[in-house]
């Protein structure tokens, strides 16, 4: 199971740190990704964090302002966001990876995903 929390609303600019906790599979093996969700747009990959948390992809979109990192003694990803944008809003999900090992382009597509968390929102205004 995957519980994110830390969502809300945010001046464009500005800061927001969003987490999942996991449990009931084995955390520190898995590569976690987020994955967002705008109102009437499909869901799109923001970036995946491999299990060792020193490999990162992130998507062009959020390249620069957002961080991914993970503290595997307590289950946690975060999500950090700087520089958010009114194209940032959206409700945002984190899930497992299917295949730890993949590639970038592996980790792009939420059907390599098994584990989804149930989405925290994030507006950004303007």
């Amino acid at each position: 199971q995957l519980q994110a929390s830390g969502g809300g609303l945010v001046q464009a600019g500005g800061s927001l740190r969003v987490s999942c906790a996991a449990s009931g599979f084995t955390f520190s093996s898995s590569a976690m990704g987020w994955f967002r969700q705008a109102p009437g747009k499909e869901r799109e990959f923001v970036g995946v964090i491999k299990s060792g948390g020193s490999v990162r992809y992130y998507s062009d979109s959020v390249k620069g302002r957002f961080g991914i990192s993970r503290d595997n003694a307590k289950n946690t990803v975060y999500l950090q966001m700087d520089s958010l944008k009114p194209e940032d809003t959206a409700v945002y999900y984190c899930a497992r990876a299917r295949f730890a090992g993949g590639s970038r382009l592996y980790f792009h597509s939420e059907g390599n995903y098994d584990y989804w968390g149930q989405g925290t929102q994030v507006t950004v205004s303007s």
